[in-house]
């Protein structure tokens, strides 16, 4: 026991939790940038399931990462877009559309994963082309820190600067605003000429490519391989995170921060000889547990408003 907790106060550890919470801290900014426009994006887990997908293969073939990461991106926006075009020029249910997409990317993947490589389980057999961790010099001689902070994916820290970016654009652009605006009353927004739908596409393009600089860190960061659905449910944690932090990019980050902690303290119970069906578990049972807290506050929440 006293060995468990010692990994508590062990740099590693928290290295650990950076580097797993990386693709979390963008799917959460893509959870958020769309739903304060009033969109909630189920497909998030479809877009990073593409991007990891594209990224990996693309940079293997063409040897370079970075037009992997690039293709990756792209492939993540071009869902975004065949979302809100369906649901915002046909009409068709955000929920239904989004978990369409997530079916559609699950079975895509793998059928061009056969097509490629002939396998269906991993694109090992194409060679990586991971993106590079980055060695900062004046963090590497800080103690503690230094060990928790540095070489760290190139992606990870891109992560780090999304949380503050993204706090930026809602608080204090006029864009920001205006998708404030359209969340919380598109009627009132239109009255003011705002473009309710074009706000909305925005949003849902923003989310697309936060969705997909996650999921290119997947398989080009995480690790060097794609495997058939490796994001193993992150885009609903991320959907989770982002409503424990409300409007909030600060608290939304700090969610998944949470949600990372789970993970890497799952990864340590194993070296416990605790089974890893269980330690898996852990970051699903906490996503159920957040969930229910805040069903619980907005019901009391509402039931407060009603009683005024």
């Amino acid at each position: 026991m006293s060995n468990f907790l010692q990994n508590f106060i062990d740099p590693a550890f928290w290295y650990s939790v950076l580097r797993v919470s990386t693709p979390l801290l963008f799917a959460v900014m893509a959870a958020l940038v769309s739903s304060i426009a009033g969109s909630i994006n189920i497909g998030i887990e479809g877009m990073m399931l593409m991007a990891a997908f594209w990224g990996n293969v693309i940079g293997a073939f063409v040897k370079n990462p970075w037009i992997g990461l690039l293709t990756g991106v792209a492939s993540a926006i071009a869902m975004s877009l065949l979302l809100a075009f369906s649901h915002l020029k046909l009409r068709v249910n955000l929920v239904i559309a989004g978990v369409a997409l997530n079916l559609f990317a699950s079975g895509f993947t793998v059928f061009m994963l056969f097509a490629l490589t002939g396998e269906k389980g991993t694109s090992a057999s194409l060679g990586s082309q991971p993106i590079p961790r980055l060695d900062i010099p004046f963090l590497r001689d800080i103690p503690f820190l230094g060990k928790v902070l540095n070489n760290h994916n190139a992606l990870t820290y891109l992560a780090l600067i999304s949380i503050f970016l993204v706090d930026y654009l809602i608080r204090k652009t006029p864009l920001g605003m205006r998708m404030r605006a359209v969340g919380e009353n598109p009627d009132a927004a239109t009255s003011v000429g705002v473009s309710v739908l074009r706000v909305k596409y925005l949003s849902l393009l923003l989310s697309g490519v936060f969705a997909g600089f996650a999921g290119a860190f997947l398989s080009m960061g995480y690790v060097s391989w794609f495997a058939r659905d490796m994001t193993s449910g992150r885009g609903f944690i991320a959907l989770a995170a982002q409503a424990l932090g409300g409007s909030s990019a600060i608290l939304g980050a700090l969610g998944a921060l949470l949600f990372g902690i789970a993970e890497a303290t799952g990864f340590t119970l194993q070296s416990l000889r605790i089974p890893s069906e269980i330690t898996n578990m852990i970051p699903f049972i906490l996503t159920l547990i957040v969930l229910i807290i805040y069903a619980r506050t907005r019901v009391r929440s509402h039931s407060r408003i009603q009683e005024i």
